[in-house]
């Protein structure tokens, strides 16, 4: 058996977004996710993934033939020149914006764009100010 590794957040194993136009959505979220560097983990004839996101078409098999509905993700950023680059690709790669670069009265140092992807989905980037990680994340050896 290989080996494999995986790095995990705190509450959200993975998520699945179910897209209209599957090019569409691969080229905005590879854009975004290059400016935040998240790498892309894998993609096949009806899917791509990175990290805990699944994007999908409603042919795929767990779809169940059914798009999902608009959803918010926020996705970190590492500081606030990432997030004017996740916004400035985004808008570049299909997406519209929801909100430009800037503070955000949610907690002090919380700095955030929004846009919308290809299927209306809210997607944010946000850096919430200087802070010291105790790890990336959490890595999994199977």
């Amino acid at each position: 058996m290989e080996t494999r590794q995986v790095h995990r957040g705190r509450l959200i194993d993975h998520i699945q977004l179910v897209v209209s136009d599957l090019s569409a959505s691969r080229t905005f979220y590879a854009a975004i996710f290059d400016v935040l560097g998240i790498p892309m983990g894998g993609t096949g004839p009806d899917f791509f993934w990175a990290d805990e996101l699944f994007v999908s078409t409603r042919d795929s098999q767990a779809a169940q033939g059914k798009l999902t509905g608009r959803h918010h993700l926020a996705f970190q950023a590492k500081n606030r020149d990432a997030v004017e680059a996740f916004h400035a690709a985004a808008l570049k790669n299909g997406g519209t914006d929801n909100g430009a670069p800037g503070e955000r009265d949610y907690h002090p140092g919380y700095y955030a764009a929004f846009v919308l992807d290809p299927d209306g989905n809210n997607i944010e980037a946000v850096f919430h100010g200087e802070a010291e990680r105790s790890a990336p994340s959490v890595q999994i050896t199977f």
